[in-house]
């Protein structure tokens, strides 16, 4: 008897190799079996550099790379006003995208992406990787344990960005509600399974800032779950804690330092994964699985348009100084 034939190595082209796409190509061109770094394309000419280190050919324009008959998918890390007309020339030669968020830099854009799926077939995938991080996993396994959940709470809280184009809201979009709260209110409704209903929220922008730079937002989840959120990039410290209260205990994850506790009446279990898990590894391993036809799709383009449609709600809400209704 002969074994199944393995599946061909898929040959991935990432579009912006700046800061976060340099971490997905970098694991593709030596973590993914399953995947090659084939191409890449990045603005400044740090890009020729990059494809000779990762072995990779280098293109200037992103509708070359798309269009290369070396290339049979690809992953967008790009300012997110650009995430649309890549979306819709992956969909126009039929090779499927990985976007990594926020799926756009707007919700008019994010239904656009997603409505080629149902249009054109568009394989869409929405990097939101913050699901595979090892706290946010346990605490997903473990929410069962606080019986009726009642309140919660989440920040993430980083230093300034020294990337000029998070300033600039042609690119950008939005500040942190875009570009850091994306992050948790997906990462809320993974965990919880819990639909945001409406929100309340206020925004900052510090010193000279154009766009917000700190969101606080009071949120009213399914089944009367209320909480808190507040992400900010104003200080040279970072945290990332959730809190979740049950009729039965609490539970606490603070995902960046890896630490995970349950607290039942003064009793403190440690929950803390072993060790820290690369996010984007098990994401693209996923994504390899759903090409293939092997796994659902790991993060669906509609997951991410739901998140964008939260961050877009936020703004609304502090714009109005009122709640808004999803």
């Amino acid at each position: 008897m002969t074994g199944k034939s393995k599946p061909p190595i898929l040959r991935v082209g990432v579009i912006g190799t700046g800061k976060h796409g340099s971490r997905y190509a970098n694991h593709l061109a030596h973590d993914i079996p399953g995947m090659r770094l084939a191409a890449i394309c990045r603005r400044s000419a740090e890009g020729i550099g990059q494809a000779k280190q990762w072995e990779c050919s280098f293109h200037a324009d992103w509708l070359e790379l798309i269009a290369s008959s070396d290339v049979d998918c690809v992953v967008a890390a790009v300012p997110p006003t650009m995430n649309l007309p890549i979306a819709k020339e992956c969909a126009r030669v039929n090779k499927p995208v990985l976007i990594e968020k926020p799926l756009a830099g707007s919700l008019e854009d994010a239904r656009l992406i997603v409505a080629l799926e149902r249009k054109l077939g568009l394989q869409l995938t929405t990097g939101q990787t913050l699901r595979y991080n090892a706290v946010v996993q346990t605490l997903k396994q473990n929410i069962g344990q606080v019986g009726t959940l009642h309140t919660f709470s989440a920040n993430q809280r980083l230093e300034p960005s020294t990337l000029k184009w998070h300033e600039d809201p042609d690119l950008a979009g939005a500040g942190v509600s875009f570009h850091t709260a994306v992050h948790v209110f997906d990462a809320l409704r993974y965990i919880t399974g819990l639909e945001v209903r409406r929100v309340a929220a206020v925004t900052r922008s510090k010193g000279e800032k154009q766009l917000e730079d700190v969101l606080a937002v009071l949120l009213e989840m399914d089944n009367g779950v209320v909480g808190t959120v507040d992400c900010s990039k104003v200080g040279q410290a970072r945290s990332g804690l959730f809190e979740f209260v049950g009729d039965k205990c609490q539970l606490q994850g603070e995902q960046i330092y890896n630490k995970c506790t349950k607290i039942e009446q003064q009793v403190i279990t440690d929950l803390s994964p072993v060790e820290p898990v690369s996010t984007i590894v098990p994401l693209l391993c996923e994504w390899e699985q759903y090409l293939h036809l092997q796994a659902p799709n790991p993060v669906s383009g509609s997951e991410g348009l739901v998140s964008v449609h939260i961050c877009e709600a936020c703004l609304e809400a502090a714009r109005q100084k009122r709640w808004v209704t999803l």
